[in-house]
């Protein structure tokens, strides 16, 4: 079921976002502020001690290769990773460099599930507010709607994907370490850049401090339960 999560979460958001159409930007901006604080408070807490365990001296290196990645992907996607997706003008195709990077952007984020099954829930928090944000945005954008099922439909199965790959080929259990480190650095990046951008202005009121104190305490209680369960 965990597995299941990441994937579930992308279809409730392009369901809230047909047919409730939120309109306001404070809750989307807030849940946004809670999702960047769980998914860096899981990597901080969780996933970076583990590769730091293996005492690869290389790790820290593809870290920072994975936070260079995003930035290459950022270039193509926008920042639609983290919920920044603007522009009003009508589109009739299918938008290929967002898809692509967002894809690609996805299928990494569920390589460490497969070891860490708690980080499906943090990945599922993170990609609820962005359906939610790039539906209406495709919506508004005029995109045909089979075209934006299609596209919500492939992003949503890119994750499950990318941990039924990490799990099942088993040339990928030998460089684990080194794929996670990268994805450690897309975590990073992505979580850090959602908290500063929540709010205009990078101005911190108090119902988003709210939401990400409550994040890195979900996370901690999240990761304390698992680790107790083995």
């Amino acid at each position: 079921m965990n597995y299941l999560l990441p994937l579930l979460s992308v279809l409730l958001g392009y369901g809230i976002a047909l047919f409730l159409k939120p309109q306001n930007k404070t809750n989307i901006k807030l849940l946004l502020a809670f999702s960047g604080s769980f998914l860096l408070s899981l990597t901080v807490m969780h996933l970076l001690p583990e590769v730091y365990s293996k005492h690869d001296d290389s790790v820290g290196i593809f870290i920072m290769m994975g936070i260079l990645f995003q930035i290459i992907l950022e270039f193509f996607s926008k920042g639609a990773e983290h919920g920044h997706v603007h522009g009003n003008h009508s589109m009739s195709k299918m938008p290929w460099l967002l898809f692509i990077s967002l894809c690609i952007h996805a299928f990494l984020e569920g390589f460490p599930v497969s070891h860490h099954e708690h980080l499906a829930l943090g990945i599922a928090i993170h990609h609820l507010p962005i359906a939610i944000i790039l539906t209406l945005f495709f919506v508004n954008a005029q995109l045909k709607k089979h075209i934006i099922f299609l596209f919500m439909m492939f992003f949503a199965m890119m994750t499950p994907l990318g941990t039924m790959v990490s799990k099942f080929l088993p040339i990928l259990h030998d460089y684990y370490t080194q794929i996670t480190a990268v994805v450690i650095g897309i975590l990073f990046h992505i979580s850090s850049t959602i908290i500063f951008e929540a709010s205009e202005g990078h101005k911190f009121n108090f119902a988003k401090l709210s939401m990400i104190i409550l994040g890195i305490i979900l996370a901690y209680f999240l990761g304390f339960g698992d680790a107790h369960s083995h």
